[in-house]
């Protein structure tokens, strides 16, 4: 078991609409561990904020990333595609967590490397219960890479 109940977890939300940035929010504030969450709201931003960190070394790299699909500019998708070619930055967790159901998303960003693919649940009550249950599996449960940038 990997708990890191006691540490400072760093989270890059990758989320274009704001009404599911503030209950993703929302969601990690009730939970025992503290969190950080940094949002981008497109592809783009995800990427740079990571390449970033990434050439900085300052500042560490998110822990985990949380990433729609359907966004502006760069789509998750991409994104996948493009974290993919740096290897620090393919060792991070990405969730998918999105509203498409769609059979070739799922499968597509598993080809692409994605660790999990979640359907975003539209009751506030069930999204933040799939909050804690990522919460509890990738930062108590999971052996994650040491952080480094």
């Amino acid at each position: 078991m990997n708990d890191r109940r006691d540490e400072q977890i760093d989270i890059l939300l990758v989320e274009d609409n704001p009404g599911d940035v503030r209950l993703t929010q929302e969601a990690f504030r009730q939970l025992s561990t503290e969190t950080t969450i940094h949002v981008a709201t497109d592809g783009d931003e995800g990427v740079e904020f990571l390449t970033e960190r990434c050439d900085d070394g300052s500042a560490p790299l998110p822990d985990l990333v949380l990433l729609d699909l359907n966004l502006p500019r760069m789509g998750g998708l991409e994104f996948l595609e493009s974290i993919q070619e740096e290897p620090k930055l393919a060792r991070i967790p990405v969730l998918v967590l999105t509203s498409s159901e769609a059979v070739e998303d799922i499968h597509e960003s598993y080809e692409l490397a994605a660790n999990a693919y979640l359907t975003k649940p539209t009751d506030p009550i069930e999204y933040t219960e799939m909050v804690e249950a990522v919460a509890d599996f990738w930062f108590q449960r999971a052996a994650l890479p040491p952080v480094s940038a």
